[in-house]
């Protein structure tokens, strides 16, 4: 309908032609460019896709009041009897498929379950109904799997955030969540999303990793781990950084995991994911906003608090905002022995940046008292990326030597180190050291963790 038309039908009275979401998005930008184009289906598509509307028809009229499972144990009983009154779709075959879709949508999450099922998934991305990313190894794959429809995908996203007391609609259109296993959610819905309703799941871990697998990975060498694990023994504070998916959580968890049993630990996170198998342990999560904008609990907010615990150790999942004050503060008055994440380049980068998020605290201090307050605080950073073939690597153990000047002196103890490329895109290199013993080693020495000085020396 051309502009002129419009006009002459809204003069007449007439009521004007409802947008579709697709000619919606077409004022932005062509809907090829944004979502996938639509298959056509074939008649056996169409014939499976009717009795399974056919079943999910009748459980929703005749079994709404029963218990879940004892529907899921009569899904043979009621496919027979709704083909007993639809002779046309006895050409479906695939019985055993939609008993499976059924069955996950009533107990679990929709066709991503088998995903988040499969052990060998890190991470679930579903960009609307019709494309879902999986990634296996550090690696993205486009899988087969589908919804019905946008509010299909909306169904799914209740089911994961009511059971929090959260909501997600076009009055509150993005979401952080956790599933009942702990794997961190982050949604976001049309009008923000053109794609249609937009899931990021990230996998929890049922059985965390350990220093051993991360050694079995590849992402740090035995003497690393020797290192790393003294560091912590010796109540040094050590940030974690590097960028998103390169397994900062991950580290820190096994970080986490050297803390003396005798600790009373804190842990602030914005999604609880840390695994710590220690006795005294006490877990502190954000809480966003309400519907009135009223009610939020932030990082720095928790961190104040958990100051008044009288915690050995506190560990931060990650450090994003003015909360990088109150935690060098804690680190600088006898709150030794602290962990925390951030995203960050390189151990330099992580430095630059924390002199920003202290500023965001919004205290008026001069560049020199910042960098005093990071230089005392922190004693190493650990570099952490995700490398080219999707690897996760430790790829700098960094000691903070102090301030010379207005400068923050970072002093490299092992660096990773490239040799090469194997024929499967593989890349070939390990942590190394660099030959300079860190100035906290006569700390390590003296508190009694002992270590070989030669895991400080090159090999050739």
């Amino acid at each position: 309908m051309s502009l002129l038309e419009r006009l002459q039908s809204k003069q007449q009275g007439e009521q004007m032609p409802k947008e579709t979401f697709e000619q919606k998005v077409e004022k932005v930008a062509p809907v090829s460019t944004i979502m996938k184009k639509k298959k056509v289906p074939s008649a056996e598509t169409k014939a499976y896709n009717e009795l399974k509307n056919l079943i999910y028809k009748y459980i929703l009229r005749e079994r709404k009041e029963e218990d879940v499972e004892e529907i899921v144990s009569d899904l043979d009983a009621i496919i027979t009897e709704i083909l007993k009154e639809n002779e046309d779709l006895k050409t479906v075959s695939d019985w055993k498929n939609i008993k499976e879709e059924i069955k996950n949508d009533l107990t679990g999450y929709g066709p991503i379950t088998p995903l988040l099922n499969d052990e060998s998934v890190s991470e679930v991305m579903v960009n609307g109904p019709e494309q879902v990313y999986a990634e296996r190894n550090g690696r993205l794959q486009l899988t087969d799997v589908t919804f019905r429809d946008h509010e299909h995908v909306m169904n799914v996203l209740e089911k994961i955030v009511a059971p929090l007391g959260r909501r997600v609609d076009e009055s509150s259109p993005m979401v952080d969540a956790r599933l009942k296993d702990g794997s961190r959610v982050n949604a976001i819905i049309p009008p923000l999303a053109l794609n249609g309703p937009t899931i990021t799941i990230r996998k929890f871990s049922k059985d965390p990793f350990t220093v051993n697998d991360l050694i079995r990975f590849g992402t740090l060498t035995e003497e690393m781990a020797d290192f790393v694990k003294a560091c912590v023994e010796a109540k040094l504070n050590i940030f974690v950084s590097g960028g998103t998916g390169s397994g900062k959580t991950t580290t820190l968890n096994v970080l986490s995991s050297f803390i003396s049993n005798e600790d009373r630990i804190v842990t602030i996170e914005d999604a609880a994911e840390l695994q710590l198998g220690q006795e005294h342990v006490v877990s502190l999560e954000t809480r966003p906003a309400n519907i009135e904008g009223k009610g939020a609990i932030t990082i720095r907010d928790l961190v104040r608090n958990s100051l008044r615990m009288r915690p050995d150790r506190i560990v931060i999942g990650e450090v994003r905002s003015g909360e990088a004050l109150d935690m060098l503060q804690a680190m600088n008055t006898g709150h030794d022995g602290s962990l925390a994440t951030g995203h960050a380049n390189s151990p330099r980068d992580m430095v630059a940046r924390l002199e920003t998020m202290v500023l965001m605290a919004g205290m008026e201090l001069p560049v020199k008292a910042i960098r005093e307050q990071i230089a005392g605080a922190l004693h190493v950073i650990i570099q952490q990326s995700r490398l080219k073939d999707g690897s996760r690597r430790i790829t700098n153990i960094t000691e903070v030597q102090g301030l010379e000047g207005d400068v923050i002196v970072l002093q490299d103890i092992f660096t990773f180190k490239q040799f090469g490329v194997d024929e499967n895109g593989k890349i070939i290199g390990k942590l190394v050291p660099t030959g300079i013993r860190p100035k906290f080693y006569e700390r390590m020495e003296s508190e009694g963790i002992h270590l070989p000085a030669s895991i400080f020396m090159e090999k050739e």
